[in-house]
C-alpha cells in the first residue's frame, strides 16, 4: 500500500510542475537592462541599423523552437524596425550560460546596442509580445 501512495505522490508532484511550467511559458518579462558583457556570437548577430532584434535561443532537438521560429519570422517580416535571428546553442553552452538562458526556446529582444529589452521563456504569445514591443519600435505594429 505504501508503494501506491508513493506513486500517487510522484504523479501529483509531476502534474504540479507541469502546470507551473505551462503557466510561466510564453510570458514576457520586461528586463530593460544594458549588457556590457554580451557574448561574441550574439554581438555578431546585431545590426546597428535595426532598432529591435528578436534573438531566438534554440537547440538542435527543440520541437517548440520550430513554432517559435515561424511566429517570430512572420512578426519581423510584417514589422518595420524588427529583425529576427536565431542562435543554436547546442554546441555553445557558455553563450547560453552567459545570457542566463535555462530553457529553449528563449527569445530576447535586444536594442541596437545589445541592451536586453525583454525576455520570453518558451513559445511567445503573439499578442503579449506585440504589446511589449510597441514602445521600442519606430512605427506601431499592425
Amino acid at each position: 500500500m505504501t508503494g501506491v501512495w508513493a506513486v500517487l505522490g510522484a504523479v501529483a508532484v509531476v502534474a504540479a510542475v507541469g502546470v507551473l511550467l505551462r503557466f510561466h511559458g510564453g510570458r514576457v518579462r520586461v528586463t530593460a537592462k544594458p549588457r556590457e558583457d554580451l557574448p561574441g556570437p550574439v554581438r555578431d548577430l546585431l545590426d546597428p541599423a535595426t532598432p529591435v532584434t528578436l534573438l531566438q535561443i534554440s537547440t538542435t532537438f527543440c520541437a517548440p523552437c520550430r513554432h517559435t521560429r515561424v511566429l517570430l519570422s512572420d512578426l519581423a517580416d510584417r514589422t518595420d524596425g524588427l529583425r529576427h535571428v536565431e542562435l543554436d546553442v547546442t554546441n555553445l553552452p557558455e553563450v547560453a550560460a552567459g545570457l542566463g538562458v535555462l530553457r529553449t526556446p528563449t527569445t530576447l529582444a535586444l536594442d541596437a546596442s545589445g541592451a536586453e529589452l525583454l525576455r520570453v521563456g518558451g513559445v511567445p504569445k503573439r499578442d503579449t509580445l506585440i504589446a511589449a514591443l510597441r514602445p521600442h519600435l519606430p512605427r506601431p505594429i499592425g
